[in-house]
């Protein structure tokens, strides 16, 4: 798995004109890329990893703070560029793999306490964010 992640001070996805997640205080967006091999336990350990992670102001995580998470489905962050002009998306796991260990993760946080919001997997969505700092940062599992 790969997550981009930002410390935001709000954020939100809209799908067709309806916002179908947001935050509206201080937390992160993740963006989260599944590739093949990834497994329902890499999906708990980089949601564990991602809620303790000292990012916020004061050396604090999410889990210190309550913040809230954005989490939002991005096969793009798998994409092979090395060849030509268009990008090969051959290290994204199929949607029929990926969006349970989407839910995996997001199912994750919840039992660690965090408030989720979610994108809408595999639809076209409008990502808008405060990124706060800035603050970006890519894990991979």
């Amino acid at each position: 798995m790969r997550a981009v992640i930002q410390r935001v001070s709000q954020a939100s996805v809209t799908v067709e004109g309806e916002v179908v997640g947001a935050i509206d205080r201080s937390g992160l967006v993740v963006l989260l890329g599944v590739t093949h091999g990834d497994t329902p336990e890499i999906a708990a350990s980089l949601a564990a990893k991602i809620w303790t992670l000292r990012i916020l102001a004061g050396e604090r995580s999410c889990a210190d703070e309550r913040a809230p998470i954005l989490a939002i489905s991005q096969f793009t962050l798998y994409a092979d560029t090395r060849k030509g002009r268009r990008p090969s998306w051959s290290d994204a796991a199929p949607g029929p793999v990926s969006e349970p260990l989407y839910d995996a993760f997001c199912d994750a946080l919840k039992a660690l306490g965090a408030e989720v919001a979610r994108g809408r997997f595999g639809a076209h969505m409008e990502v808008a964010l405060v990124n706060d700092g800035p603050v970006t940062l890519i894990l991979d599992s």
